[in-house]
């Protein structure tokens, strides 16, 4: 990752990617993090009400899209998808991936043999799967299934309500309480934060999840671990590039454990 960054020259503060880079350690109590954060959330059984003064009250103050970006460790500035460079940070080696140029038409494969097409692409499940086929639950083969999804490695947390910039101040919030290593825009009315998760107990998430609930988050990517996401600087079939406005590599952990 390091040498396509070098290779890009301008386009990447480079000298703020190593320094975050070499912080990477630090954040393997990122775990600590969560649980401290969400310890006094709402019952899990449960779950909360959006609170419309805490949002505000956030959105208010909080950075705009700008300021999210001005702010992000890595950034490319040359105007070109990076999407091979995104998805080679995120998922390092060759996994099998879930990539889908629609919701209906999708394959599971190694990460290689997608390499040089995903620009073009809109779907991904932020997870690794586990296998190239899986049952869904009327029994049927497919590459898209929660059978075939393996364990959580990012969990995606996106705002359908409200503007650009307000969901940008929220995940900026939520940032400071779980690693927040990418927002993409979603080629539409809505922005997708990243959060690093590998090895957090379902229990400690589910708090974090009744957080963002609580700024008004969809809980969808939740409730299936197989829900498909928006591919970082994909493009939407409207023709929108799915812009990354926030990357922060630091925040995946070498040992992929937080």
């Amino acid at each position: 990752m390091l040498n396509r960054l070098r290779a890009n020259g301008k386009g990447c503060r480079l000298r703020k990617v190593e320094c975050q880079l070499r912080r990477a350690y630090a954040y393997a109590g990122a775990k600590t993090r969560f649980e401290s954060a969400t310890a006094n959330a709402s019952a899990l059984s449960t779950w909360p009400d959006p609170d419309r003064k805490l949002i505000n009250q956030i959105v208010t103050s909080g950075p705009s899209l700008h300021d999210l970006w001005e702010s992000s460790p890595v950034r490319f500035e040359d105007g070109q998808p990076h999407t091979e460079d995104f998805i080679d940070a995120l998922f390092p080696g060759n996994p099998l991936l879930c990539i889908g140029e629609s919701s209906s038409r999708f394959l599971t494969a190694e990460r290689e043999s997608f390499r040089g097409v995903l620009r073009e692409l809109q779907f991904i499940v932020p997870s690794p799967m586990t296998a190239l086929l899986g049952h869904t639950k009327e029994g049927r083969e497919s590459a898209h299934t929660l059978e075939n999804t393996g364990p959580r490695r990012f969990l995606v947390i996106e705002f359908d309500s409200g503007l650009i910039d307000g969901h940008a101040s929220l995940l900026h919030y939520l940032g400071n309480r779980g690693p927040l290593v990418m927002v993409v825009h979603s080629g539409g009315k809505s922005l997708h934060g990243w959060f690093a998760c590998s090895g957090v107990a379902d229990d400690v998430l589910r708090r974090f999840m009744n957080c963002a609930h609580r700024l008004g988050a969809d809980k969808a990517t939740w409730l299936n671990r197989s829900q498909f996401v928006r591919m970082p600087d994909g493009i939407r079939s409207n023709g929108t590039r799915q812009s990354v406005y926030y990357f922060n590599p630091a925040l995946i952990t070498p040992r992929q454990s937080i």
